[in-house]
């Protein structure tokens, strides 16, 4: 399609703003324009988005002074800002201000409507105003420029005198360098300019709030003036707020700022950026899984600061390179490498959950160490795009991901391993198989990824989430054995028996094969159930009866389900899960199950005798206590 028919389209209307609503209530009459001063800053006038600042004098048609912003007319001397589309303003300087050129001077004649007598008036006239009367509004335009709005209620607005670089700005806890000067609303010095920058850190009230709120819409080496209004003017170290202080009007120029991040939110792993990197934050980090390169020095939080590792001295100045997402360096250094960008050089202080208390320990790293990396991010490497191979090289990339994910199931790395099974099915969701055979193909791989997912979050006690992902393949395949296997043994760990049994008892009707893995299953099932009801009984102990066959000894907790679930076997071309676990579950279940069979015939011969012992007990307790009754009767 052309420009010229593009023209032609109809165009979609904007909506109606309550502005146009109001302006549509003006007539012929009622509002009249005489320009007293022609304005000098060129032929544009403000529009919406502008922020406008003028002076405003009112009076009757007798000429006498109603009110004025002017100090020689018995006002502040400072003048109005509003911002047009945005503020809250009288009807007539709504339609007035828009015909205005900078520095035009113009007088308005305002019938009642057209001022603080208009029907529903979003602004309240000031006491005793006249406004059932007919006045003159005197407006001169100062300035105006399109505004950035920093807050809701207008009380802090930027107005940008240079752009700057990139999209980034200072947030807390940032350290951030700004030359910084302000005057007030009537043009008094409050804050001398100084050639040296300002140093302080973004969230620790070292400057007044309003100006903060500024800086934070602020991109690198931008100049901007802030007008902060009376309630966001608060104490700082940067200056003193007078009482009489109604507005001040900061002008910034952002000299720089360090990315500091508070990863966890919570003020213990703080990755403080000491050297910019190349591109643009975040888009070129390596968020997604990548091979990384660095260099990094690793010290003890120690007075002496005693370094433990730093690789351009130990490792003969090569970099460390690992891929990301798999567990290979600590879970603290990790997550600060992924937003970094190339050449960049970071500071990380970390808590030792992070570092190495769940990581094999360097020499010279004790237990509970709190660490500091200085990690320079060389370059990565992206993952390989599926877009545009062909289906063998997508299954061929598939299997390469999963074979990490079953490495770090069986590490015990669960969500890593997740993660990786959860990354193949996304790419799945834009592979489309192209005939019979490779559907086949790719609906078994499929499975099995839903599969493996359930087998980690059955590790991670999600048993729920466990059974809902074992339902996409049962969905899709009603008979699959391994899935009733896997549905079933996550409905065990979550104690619904009766649902579990019903998978085993399925498994073997679908396949006779799987009669040996499901009899196992059911015996486990059995030996869980009686595992319940005595620790119920225990709970309750005195309310039941015990019966011959029931397991007396119970351990303190019954330990959930997802410890004893089958391994990812790696080593499998199918990546399905590792038989030989499950034959070591089915012998251990049947030895379980033997040692209840002979605690079944040996409870009534062991009950007989402690009958035999308490009744003999009893009747010579009884003997002692007659004996001292008597005794103490004659004595």
């Amino acid at each position: 399609m052309d420009a010229a028919e593009q023209n032609h389209l109809p165009k979609k209307k904007k909506s109606e703003t309550e502005d146009d609503k109001r302006r549509k209530k003006i007539v012929p009459g009622s509002l009249l324009k005489a320009v007293v001063r022609p304005g000098g800053g060129g032929e544009s006038s403000p529009g919406d988005g502008d922020q406008v600042i003028y002076h405003c004098t009112v009076r009757t048609l007798d000429g006498v002074v109603v009110e004025s912003t002017r100090s020689e007319c018995g006002g502040k001397g400072l003048p109005i800002r509003d911002v047009l589309g945005k503020s809250k303003m009288i009807l007539g300087l709504l339609e007035g201000i828009p015909s205005m050129h900078k520095g035009e001077i113009a007088m308005f004649k305002m019938k009642p409507e057209m001022h603080y007598a208009e029907k529903d008036c979003p602004v309240s006239a000031p006491g005793k105003f006249p406004k059932d009367d007919e006045l003159h509004f005197e407006i001169e335009l100062l300035d105006f420029a399109k505004a950035k709005i920093a807050s809701d209620d207008l009380g802090v607005v930027k107005k940008i005198l240079n752009e700057g670089e990139g999209w980034e700005s200072p947030r807390e806890p940032y350290e951030v360098k700004a030359r910084i000067s302000a005057l007030s609303g009537d043009g008094e010095v409050v804050l001398s300019h100084k050639e040296e920058p300002y140093f302080f850190t973004f969230g620790k009230s070292e400057v007044p709030k309003g100006l903060e709120i500024g800086i934070g819409t602020m991109a690198r080496k931008e100049k901007a003036v802030i007008y902060v209004r009376k309630q966001y003017l608060t104490e700082s170290p940067l200056m003193h707020i007078a009482q009489d202080l109604e507005e001040v009007h900061f002008e910034v120029e952002l000299v720089h700022f360090i990315q500091v991040r508070d990863m966890l939110g919570d003020g213990r792993l703080i990755k403080r950026r000491i050297q910019d990197g190349r591109g643009e934050f975040p888009m070129d980090c390596p968020l997604q899984d990548s091979r990384l390169s660095v260099h990094y020095k690793g010290m003890l939080l120690n007075e002496e600061k005693t370094v433990f590792y730093d690789s351009r001295i130990e490792n003969s100045d090569q970099p460390l390179e690992f891929s990301s997402g798999e567990g290979l360096v600590p879970e603290g250094f990790e997550m600060s490498t992924r937003l970094m960008l190339p050449g960049e050089i970071a500071l990380v202080t970390c808590p030792p959950d992070y570092a190495y208390d769940k990581f094999p320990r360097p020499p010279g790293v004790p237990e509970g160490a709190h660490v500091q990396w200085e990690i320079e991010l060389l370059g990565f490497e992206t993952p390989k795009d599926w877009t545009g191979l062909d289906f063998q090289s997508i299954m061929n990339e598939a299997e390469n991901i999963r074979s990490t994910g079953n490495r770090l199931f069986k590490e015990g790395k669960f969500e890593l391993a997740k993660a990786k099974y959860e990354k193949v099915l996304r790419e799945f969701n834009h592979v489309n198989p192209q005939d019979d055979e490779e559907g086949k193909v790719f609906g078994d791989a499929r499975n099995m990824l839903h599969l493996n997912v359930a087998a980690c979050l059955l590790k991670m006690g999600e048993w729920r989430k466990s059974v809902e992902t074992c339902n996409k393949v049962l969905e899709a395949k009603p008979g699959h054995v391994k899935g009733l296997y896997r549905r079933g043994m996550a409905y065990m760990a979550g104690g619904e028996y009766e649902d579990a049994r019903n998978d085993f008892n399925m498994m073997i009707k679908v396949d006779k094969s799987s009669e040996a893995d499901a009899t196992t299953a059911l015996l486990k099932l059995k030996h869980k159930e009686q595992e319940a009801e005595s620790k119920a009984r225990k709970q309750f102990k005195g309310l039941f009866d015990k019966k011959p066959g029931e397991i007396t000894e119970v351990g303190s907790e019954i330990k959930e389900e997802s410890k004893t679930i089958e391994e990812i076997d790696e080593t499998k071309d199918d990546g399905e899960i590792e038989e030989e676990e499950e034959k070591e579950e089915r012998t251990r279940t049947v030895s379980t199950e033997r040692k209840r069979k002979w605690s079944e015939k040996a409870w009534p011969i062991v009950k007989n005798v402690m009958v035999q012992i308490g009744i003999q007990l009893g009747v010579a307790l009884l003997g002692v206590l007659i004996f001292q009754f008597v005794s103490s009767r004659f004595t």
